[in-house]
This record gives structure tokens, sequence and C-alpha cells, in this order.
């Protein structure tokens, strides 16, 4: 917090992050009443995630050949109008399931360049000798915010003078907040050459991956877990309603609860990141995020499934903050942008699977596909230890000679 630039990102981001996961809520509660099936929130999702998986390799690319400070500027611009949109709409009465799919998109491409911008330019920011602890505070301030933002949500959408047109402004008005701090950004490197083009920078970022021993295998593995175990946000809101009957606040309480399981999870990770070792910290998140996805998918009470969920919040965060500062500290400078928009491509595959998930939920339970999910999670981490003990193996061998 010593450097002007991480604190001016750091507030920035936790403002942005804040108006968004309110409007999580209130997006998923809009796109069920609105539908009234898990389908109808999967099909959210599914735009979200067609949207960004176009957008994320662009976004990476402009991370890396532009200024960042523009870059982030533009993302949230993008993402106060979205809100605004919606949250007129709501309140003229207006509201069409079209608009929410199409405020999805603009969101979602929104977020393809914000978060690899944002990531790569952290790592500009601090020393490396402080990068794991940055990327690890950036994430629990992420985290912080979903323990207050989603019970907030869930507590406005219950007053019928605020509900959710009420949500999506607030965070209309979070976002041009953020946009001071991020006026006072100073300009950043622009490293990449102009003449190659996008196609190229991605290809060479593919090759880059596969020459630095483990960074692939990091970068798949956590794309694997991310579109496979975090769709679980989208049952959230029917777990809460039709399993356990607690309506909004109930959602807004578990998805608050989730967040600050995450929260003590990174101050955990924060005093103890010079002292643990990361691979290991990656497969052990990697395994009891599956295992917690089982628990919760199993809770026979309301007041099990929050333990579950807080697991989840946990284990998720130490999962995404280990794999960001690995690929972060494995990598030079260049590529940066590119390799972190290539692991966001993971929540796009998350929006593309949440709509197949959800029709199985409908004609099975989600119980039953959090428990798909959750062995699914299991399944990758076995395979992940798998391939990196040939990794180790095979390092002692060229040491050895």
């Amino acid at each position: 917090m010593s450097s002007p630039t991480y604190r001016r990102l750091f507030t920035s981001a936790s403002i942005v992050i804040f108006g968004v996961m309110g409007q999580a809520v209130a997006r998923a509660w809009l796109a069920r009443e609105l539908t009234g099936s898990n389908a109808g929130l999967g099909g959210v999702m599914l735009v979200f995630g067609v949207a960004m998986l176009i957008a994320t390799p662009v976004g990476g690319i402009a991370a890396d050949r532009y200024d960042k400070r523009t870059v982030l500027i533009v993302s949230v611009v993008a993402l106060a109008v979205s809100s605004a949109g919606v949250g007129t709409a709501v309140v003229a009465d207006a509201i069409h399931y079209w608009m929410l799919l199409a405020a999805s998109a603009v969101q979602a491409a929104a977020f393809a360049f914000y978060l690899p911008a944002r990531i790569a330019f952290i790592a500009e920011s601090v020393p490396p000798h402080a990068l794991s602890n940055a990327i690890v505070l950036a994430q629990v301030a992420q985290e912080a915010t979903r323990v207050i933002a989603p019970a907030l949500a869930g507590v406005l959408l219950g007053i019928s003078w605020f509900g959710v047109g009420g949500v999506f402004l607030l965070g209309a008005f979070a976002s041009v907040l953020a946009l001071v701090f991020l006026s006072l950004l100073p300009r950043s490197a622009e490293r990449q050459r102009r003449g190659s083009s996008p196609l190229s920078e991605m290809a060479d970022v593919v090759v880059y991956m596969r020459s630095v021993p483990g960074l692939g295998t990091i970068a798949l593995f956590t794309v694997g877990v991310v579109m496979v175990g975090f769709p679980y946000l989208t049952f959230l809101p029917t777990i809460a309603d039709e399993r356990f009957d607690v309506g909004a606040l109930g959602f807004g309480v578990m998805s608050g609860v989730a967040g600050l399981g995450a929260l003590s999870a990174g101050v955990i990770d924060a005093r103890s990141t010079r002292r643990r070792r990361p691979w290991r910290t990656l497969t052990f998140s990697g395994a009891a995020f599956g295992a917690t996805l089982l628990a919760l998918a199993a809770a026979p009470s309301f007041a099990m499934a929050l333990v579950a969920v807080a697991g989840v919040g946990a284990s998720g965060l130490l999962f995404q903050t280990s794999s960001q500062s690995l690929m972060l500290q494995m990598s030079a400078f260049e590529y940066h942008g590119r390799l972190q928009s290539f692991v966001i491509l993971g929540f796009s595959g998350f929006g593309l699977a949440a709509l197949p998930l959800g029709y199985l939920a409908d004609s099975t339970s989600v119980g039953f596909v959090l428990s798909v999910m959750g062995i699914a999670v299991l399944a990758m981490t076995a395979a992940f230890v798998a391939v990196a003990w040939r990794l180790r193996r095979k390092a002692r061998t060229l040491a050895i000679g």
C-alpha cells in the first residue's frame, strides 16, 4: 500500500466490484422473476460467457499493447452505462429479458478488458517480492465486498421503493465513483509492437506457455476448475428459494457468507504467503473446492449450506490467488495481460457451462448437478497432481544430469 499506483488500483477495484457483486444478486433474481426457471438463469450466463469468450483475447492483447489506465477507464464506463440502462428500464417498468441479456453481454466484454489490465497493472505497481501479497490483498478486498454487497442487495431487493432497479442504479453510481480514482493513475508501459496482428499475438502466448515448464499446466488447470466449478454461483438463488425457502434475503446471505469465507482465507493466506509452497496451495485449494461443492450438494439444512458455502468461498479464493500469483511470477512482463486473459477464458467457459447445467438441474436436481461439478473438480485436481509430479521428476533428472 506504500505505492500510490497500487492504492488507487486497490480503491477503484474495490468500488467497482462492490457494485458488480450487488448487481450479481439483482441480476440472478431478476432473471428468475422474468423467466421462472434455472434455464433462464443459465441463459444470462451463457450470453455472458459467449461475449467474454469473444472479447477476452482482445482484452489481453489490449492490456499488453496499450496504456492500461485507458483500458481500465473505457471498461468501467461500459459497466456504468449498462448498469444504468437496466436500472432505468426496471424503474420505468419497461424491462424485458432481452435487455438483461444485452446488459450481460456488455458487462462481460467490459470485464474481458478490465481484469487482465488490472492484474497486469498490479505487477507493474509493486516490487517483485510483494507481488504475491499484492494479488492476495486485491482479492481479499474483492471478497470483502462480497460479504457486504450481496447481503445489502438482498435487503434492498425486499424494499419496495428501492428493489432491483435501485440495486442496478447503485452499481452504476459505484462505477462512476471508481472512475475518479482511475483518472489519477499514471500511464503504464506499452510493450507490444503495434504492427503484429491480434491472432499472432495470441499464438505467441500459447508458444510461450509451452516453453515455460509448468506454466501451461497451471493455466489449463485453472481454466478447467473455473469453468466446471464456479457455475455454482448460478444455482444459489434456486437453493435459497426452492430448497430452503429463504427468499431473496437468504440468497444474499448465502452470497455474503461465501465472501466471508473467502475473506478469512485471504487474510490467513496473506500472512503465510512467504512460508507456504504455492504449488501445494494450488493443489490443496482445488481439492478443497471440489469437496466443499459436494458438501453443498448434500447439505440437509440452510445452516449446513451456509457452512459449505463458506468453504466453497474460501477454497475458491485460495485457488484463484495461487494460480494468478504463480503465473505472474513465472512469466515475463510482456505476457502478463495475455496470460491473464487466457485464464479469464475459464470464466467465459463458466458462462457457457451454466446453461446446460441449468437444463440438467431442471430435469434432475440442483444437488445432483453440484455433485457432478464437485467430482469433476476433484478429478481435474488429481490429474494436475499427476502432471506436476512428472514435471518435478523431470526437473530433478535434468538437475542430476
